[in-house]
């Protein structure tokens, strides 16, 4: 499908002066895409340069509009030398080529240079023309719409959801590559931003080509990573969930946008909708019964909810090399027969479904297993042919089949809220994996002709929709792993755990008491210096460990706060080159279907001053006061059991006791403690040495938050729901130097638990006047860049509730806050080339703007959840997906590495803006900030630090307007870097 497009440039501000001796610029522009190059006249000695040049016309196929970007480069002309570059913009054409998106990109887009960061603005109007061809051999996919939200967006209804689709791209690192004998810094970032540029492309052709094979039209829960391998290569990966989305009708009530989006993540062809007395209504409609297309995976038979059950189909591998489903989504003929033949095709050709997605509608999740992870350790070898990246793939299909089997384990056919990432240090990779295990509803699918509309039930007795995903998919006589269960406190039908891990956010159905909150468990192991497969092997003998610790820090932490369930669990292991770092988030709540959590017990040798009775008194009274405590601070009122009018009673739990930690499995050690005292579910943390009392301790110092803060790393919080429209998201990135390279384990826990508790002090300080407040999303990545370096970078939004649940606070008369009422400003550039990050200026409305020089700035709000309080998205504009270089020789005149990551930071939002602004939008939602790599030599006065930045582009209007807003609370962003040396 060939195509035209065309590019004109406007005008340019602000430019930095180039000319010494007229404190002036002689700047044009030239403007390339492909191997075709246009230049502008050039405007002599202005700072504002009006080139008004005509339109440059590229006649192109549609695959290279959605490969290559823009390229725009403004340079300062010199008679008698070569051309000084100013600084560049890359824009991306993808987003214009889907039928329901912007038609033109034109706007303000900085200019943005590596070495010197923004250096003024300049004025872009782009269009394309496409010529439909119906090429069957086509390499494009345009129409395939991205979304980085985890749910199914607003606005849209899933016809199907076709299942998971993953791809990579591998290429050479320019950065290590010889490319002339003098290469500066400023061409070795510029080649290795334009590389990225096209692979994340390429990467996303690629992706939609599966998408359209399999039949749909879209791709929610868009993952796209990037493996910075030295010298070995550069990959690009990406992960998410092909769907068949239409747009919901003009009649269809909006969801309440102040709750968690209705979201699906099924193979299946939906069919009903389950009625449902609270929450959104979902976006999945009947599909009608004559619809040809087959679904891509048949239902699973699990009325026994037997690990056993279903061996054949869940041991089915793809045989294609697709790993998306080969031809599950092809269209099939009218006739049954046909039909059925291709059913069966798509189940011998699946894959294994997974699911990027985290929220679903109600009663969806039938059953939830619990998380599954697998992780691996790799030794990186030279890309020697970027075409056949055949072992990056078969690294990640043996990471998946992992995970498949672990599912399969525990009774589940589907794996939800699915991530995968990676941590390199030199030529050693860790690949990570998880998601939760789970059983989905038959009656959003069908199974070969069976009608949707069939009273066919795969249950007997269907769960009650609050607590029936609580209840175990596997068998009880014979369980993958040692667990006591007890009947649901809810219905007392089914069996429930005394605890629940997952990775995805909180059903929108599920009954909680009181409110949750962030639990995180931190951990740092030493290793020693190696290379090769030395160095593999050592890591690889600390993996299981470290997991194991991180997940008893975890249990422990809930018990602490009398909780018994984990959701949006995302656990991370970096490697460095003498150390391990392990971090996991999760928000705690207490779901009303499981048990109430024992209490902790202490138990120690009776023998030794260390663990004398009196000592172990005085610890066992304060985990008691804080339990006690906890409970009054998150409002923990179970209500009380009654046997009245109930079925089954509910049994008396088993004796059950756990270690903290043991440091020998010999049974005369084991004996020696004493667990006939305190309540019988009791947790046991024994003290059998120093390492012990020192781990209890830090779990009792681990501070809750200030009075009136709530903290957790979902969309929202558990058991708060009526949020104002005052939402402020902020990044903060630290980093700690450690001065003492003779560091303990122990002593390097503790330093990595300050640095990470003080990152959260410091929020609460900063956000203190917005109290009542709750940091949602809180989004944490840890990394080890140096030797002796530790990284933690943060993305969060903070979000106001009414607490009285009466009137929305921070509002003023006339509805627009006011920026007293922000705690960040909104961050506006009146000098771009100084970019400051707080400039003052007043709030205005997400479709107001601001004048400069006699030109308008839209405001556009940025939040790290898919959706902003008060508001509904009326049009979504496609991806945000960037990825910068900045580099600087004068470190210490730049602030040191605080000032140089916070102006960094900075220009990275003020760039995503005026890209989202370009598009015709008003806000960024589901940002994220993927990678943060920061590398510095403080001795030589130089830093260099990448970021990737991705999240979806969209319009929004009040939830009462029709049209976007003229007045609404703003959101403020901001952003913090600290070094500590």
């Amino acid at each position: 499908m060939p195509g035209k497009l065309k590019a004109k440039i406007v005008a340019g501000r602000h430019l930095p002066v180039m000319d010494r001796a007229s404190d002036l610029t002689d700047a044009f522009v030239e403007v390339k895409f492909g191997n075709t190059t246009f230049k502008t006249d050039v405007f002599p000695k202005s700072l504002n340069p009006q080139w008004n040049s005509e339109w440059f016309k590229f006649e192109v196929d549609d695959e290279d509009l959605q490969d290559e970007p823009l390229q725009i480069t403004v340079l300062d002309h010199d008679t008698y030398s070569a051309n000084d570059a100013i600084g560049k913009v890359y824009i991306d054409i993808d987003p214009l080529l889907c039928t329901e998106a912007a038609s033109i990109i034109s706007g303000w887009f900085p200019i943005y240079d590596t070495i010197h960061g923004i250096r003024g603005e300049i004025n872009v109007l782009v269009k394309v023309e496409l010529f439909n061809d119906l090429n069957r051999f086509r390499q494009s996919s345009c129409g395939v719409k991205f979304f980085c939200t985890t749910s199914i967006p607003r606005g849209y209804r899933a016809a199907m959801v076709h299942g998971f689709v993953e791809e990579l791209v591998v290429n050479e690192d320019p950065e290590y590559q010889w490319i002339d004998r003098i290469r500066t810094p400023r061409a070795s970032n510029e080649a290795r931003q334009r590389l990225i540029s096209l692979m994340s492309g390429e990467l996303q052709r690629k992706i939609g080509l599966k998408v359209l094979e399999m039949g749909g039209n879209a791709v929610v829960g868009y993952l796209q990573c990037f493996d910075l391998e030295g010298e070995s290569g550069l990959v690009v990966r990406a992960i998410g969930t092909a769907c068949t989305l239409e747009k919901q009708s003009s009649g269809t009530p909006a969801s309440n946008a102040c709750n968690s989006p209705s979201k699906d993540g099924k193979e299946p062809v939906f069919g009903e909708d389950l009625p449902s007395s609270s929450g959104p209504p979902t976006p999945f409609r009947n599909l009608p019964t004559s619809s040809s297309s087959p679904p891509p995976f048949s239902p699973f038979k699990p009325c026994s909810r037997q690990s056993s059950s279903s061996d054949t189909d869940l041991s089915l591998t793809p045989k294609t090399g697709m790993g998306s489903g080969g031809s599950a989504g092809k269209e099939a003929g009218p006739l049954k027969t046909l039909l059925r033949q291709q059913t069966q095709t798509a189940l011998e050709q699946r894959e294994f479904p997974f699911f990027t997605l985290t929220s679903f509608p109600p009663g969806f999740l039938v059953h939830v297993g619990g998380v599954v992870s697998a992780r691996s350790v790799k030794l990186l070898d030279r890309i020697h042919n970027p075409d056949e990246p055949e072992t990056r793939d078969a690294w990640w299909e043996e990471i998946r089949q992992e995970i498949k089997s672990h599912a399969k384990a525990l009774g589940c056919h589907a794996v939800v809220g699915y991530s995968e990432n990676t941590s390199i240090c030199e030529e050693v990779c860790i690949l990570s994996a998880s998601g939760t295990a789970a059983i989905l509803n038959p009656r959003y699918m069908r199974e070969g002709c069976l009608d949707i509309g069939s009273t066919d039930q795969r249950f007997d007795d269907p769960s009650p929709p609050s607590c029936g995903f609580c209840h175990i998919p596997y068998d009880e006589l014979n369980m993958p792993f040692p667990a006591q269960l007890t009947y649901c406190y809810n219905c007392r039908r089914q069996k429930v755990p005394d605890v629940l891990f997952t990775t995805i956010d909180l059903p929108a159905e599920a009954a909680v008491t009181g409110k949750g909150c962030l639990i995180q468990a931190r951990l740092c192991r030493l290793k020693k210096k190696a290379q090769g497969e030395v160095n593999a092997t050592a890591i690889s003998n600390l993996l299981p460990f470290m997991e194991y610790e991180l997940h008893t820090q975890l249990m422990n932490k809930l018990k602490l706060r009398s909780m018994n369930a984990l959701f949006g669990l995302h656990i991370q292991i970096s490697v460095g080159e003498n150390m391990l770092l392990g971090l996991a988030s999760a928000t705690g709540v207490y779901l009303t279907a499981l048990p109430a959590p024992g209490g902790i017990q202490i138990a120690g040798k009776t023998s030794g001053d260390l663990n004398n009775e009196q000592h172990i008194q005085a610890i066992q009274k304060r985990i008691n006061d804080t339990i006690a405590k906890n409970k009054e601070l998150y409002q923990i009122n179970p209500p009380e059991l009654t046997e009245e009018g109930v079925g089954s009673p509910i049994p008396e739990p088993r004796h059950r006791s756990r270690l903290f930690r043991s440091h020998s499995e010999s049974s005369d050690e084991v004996s020696e403690l004493d667990l006939s005292h305190g309540k019988k579910d009791a947790f046991v943390l024994e003290i059998d040495d120093t390492d012990a009392v020192e781990d209890i301790h830090s779990l009792l110092i681990d501070a809750s938050p200030p009075t009136g803060f709530y903290t957790c790393n979902t969309e929202t919080m558990p058991g708060i729901y009526n949020w104002t429209t005052a939402v402020q998201m902020f990044t903060s990135v630290r980093v700690l130097r450690l001065s003492n390279a003779n560091l303990s384990n122990q002593s390097l826990n503790k330093i990595f638990t300050d640095l990470c508790e003080n990152l959260l002090k410091s929020f609460y300080f900063k956000l203190r006047s917005n109290i009542p407040c709750c940091l949602c999303h809180l989004n944490f990545t840890v990394a080890v860049p140096e030797e002796e370096l530790i990284q933690v970078s943060v993305t969060a939004v903070a979000m106001t509730f009414d607490k009285d649940q009466t009137q929305e606070r921070f509002i003023t008369k006339g509805g627009i806050e006011t920026e007293e009422q922000l705690q960040f400003p909104l961050e506006l550039f009146s000098s771009l080339e100084h970019c400051s990050p707080l400039t003052e200026g007043r709030p205005r409305s997400l479709r107001s703007s601001r004048s400069f020089g006699g030109s308008s700035v839209t405001m556009v709000k940025m939040t790290p959840l898919s959706f902003l309080p008060g508001t509904r998205i009326i049009k979504y504009l496609g991806i945000i997906n960037m990825f910068f270089i900045r580099e600087t020789t004068s470190l210490r005149e730049e602030g040191g590495v605080s000032g140089f990551l916070h102006s960094f930071i900075a220009e990275v939002f003020a760039m995503v803006r005026a890209h989202v602004a370009a598009l015709g939008g008003n806000a960024v939602v589901s940002y994220s900030m993927k990678d943060c790599v920061l590398m510095e030599n403080p001795n030589k006065n130089q830093a260099q630090c990448l970021i990737n930045v991705s999240g979806d582009a969209v319009i929004c209007v009040r939830e009462t307007d029709q049209e976007p807003m003229t007045s609404m609370t703003n959101i403020g962003q901001t952003c913090a870097a600290d070094g500590a040396t």
